[in-house]
């Protein structure tokens, strides 16, 4: 009997080994051959964003964990579906780790974004001339508002209003007279109202701290929204590596955001990536491999960007009990996961085949065709640049460089 068992126990061990020798090859085999093509992915910041969509009722991100090269060192996996539609992955904080993180992504040939959708779902500071903490907002533009001079107030003379003086200019209210491009990106606004609608079927989550919070602003007439009860609304994403607060920086960027959209941006929320992030779809848009209207940027408000009248700036961001980081972050699946069923289930019916850009979509340069409708206008002759890369330097040379509001402006060559 112990001679059998043991003849049975190495032709079994001699089996699993020839199996395993195989196993490797044909799992790389397979990894190149079972692309994902998303309806959806879910761009996270950051655990506590990320966090919300995993264990959810509605649908499991983590049946599917996808590692992509490049991506960053501290969230290395993309998380989908078990059918591909649904997927998630977190970027990193801040405009460098978004932008690498996302350029990595969209070139990774385990993925298929050319027809995705793209949510950016964080939470981010908030202006209360706008709106008020535990909000969902649904941002136009997205504007990189420290893109500018910058002094330390102290050292400027008293007819500055603040220290962020735009390239070119020599005052805070010039148009910039130096353009870098990545200023201004604007989405389309249909799928912006689209994404509104959904949202709005959510019951949004609120504490007790952040309602008592509330009533501070409400001393202040021009916050009455700030004051008001957390809704969903269209109004526009500052970009700023820079975590700042005060009512004299705020109202600068705010200022900034109207000069630089041509006065038709709504300075609201205040987050790190979003410009640097779209900079990254644009330029992979340009290629074909993800489609710039498809877009959806979603920022839930977890705290002022100033203080309410009477209390120090550094109070309200260091030590003040806003009461609205968990709120926020709930409502970004409250209201995020609104948006995901709706494009999921009305997929063949609206959203397979795009949804039409009224208005224009795309970068300050109109590097994707068409003419903006902030800055300089089009150095594309209102063509894509893959149609105009050999004429593109003379155009540019050539044309008035003038801007909307009729100001040299310099463009890089």
């Amino acid at each position: 009997m112990y001679s059998i068992v043991t003849k049975l126990v190495a032709a079994s061990a001699l089996l699993v080994g020839a199996s395993a020798s195989l196993v490797p090859a044909k799992i790389a085999e397979r990894s190149f051959e079972y692309v994902v093509k998303p309806k959806i992915f879910i761009f996270s910041m950051f655990p506590p964003e990320a966090d919300v969509w995993y264990g959810i009722k509605e649908f499991n991100v983590l049946a599917l964990n996808i590692t992509v090269p490049g991506a960053s060192p501290l969230f290395p996996d993309a998380h989908c579906t078990s059918n591909g539609d649904i997927c998630q992955i977190t970027l990193g904080e801040s405009e460098i780790n978004a932008a690498t993180t996302v350029s990595s992504l969209v070139r990774y040939k385990r993925f298929d974004l050319t027809s995705t959708y793209i949510m950016v779902a964080g939470i981010a500071g908030v202006n209360p001339e706008v709106a008020t903490i535990a909000a969902v907002t649904f941002a136009r533009y997205a504007v990189q508002v420290a893109l500018q001079y910058e002094f330390d107030p102290r050292e400027l003379p008293a007819n500055y209003s603040y220290g962020y003086i735009p390239f070119g200019a020599t005052n805070n209210f010039d148009y910039p007279s130096t353009i870098y491009g990545t200023e201004v990106f604007e989405v389309n606004q249909n799928l912006q109202k689209l994404a509104i609608g959904f949202a709005r079927k959510a019951q949004l989550n609120d504490s007790t701290a952040a309602i008592a919070y509330r009533k501070k602003y409400a001393v202040s007439p021009k916050y009455k929204a700030g004051a008001a009860p957390p809704s969903v609304i269209a109004c526009d994403v500052a970009t700023s590596d820079v975590y700042y607060s005060g009512t004299i920086l705020s109202s600068g960027f705010g200022n900034y955001t109207k000069l630089i959209t041509n006065g038709t941006g709504v300075y609201c929320t205040t987050a790190q990536e979003d410009n640097a992030t779209l900079e990254a779809l644009l330029r992979a848009a340009v290629e074909k491999v993800v489609d710039f209207s498809r877009i959806i940027i979603m920022r839930t408000a977890s705290d002022f960007d100033r203080p309410y009248p009477g209390e120090a700036a550094t109070t309200n961001l260091f030590y003040a009990d806003q009461g609205a980081f968990e709120p926020s972050l709930a409502n970004i699946y409250l209201a995020g996961v609104k948006v995901v069923e709706g494009i999921v289930h009305g997929w063949n019916k609206t959203f397979a085949h795009g949804v039409n850009a009224s208005n224009y979509i795309g970068d300050i340069f109109g590097t994707l065709g068409g003419t903006p409708d902030f800055g300089p206008g089009s150095i594309f002759n209102d063509n894509p640049i893959l149609k105009r890369n050999s004429v593109m330097k003379r155009n540019i040379m050539k044309r008035s460089s003038k801007g909307k509001r009729n100001l040299p402006v310099r463009l890089p060559l």
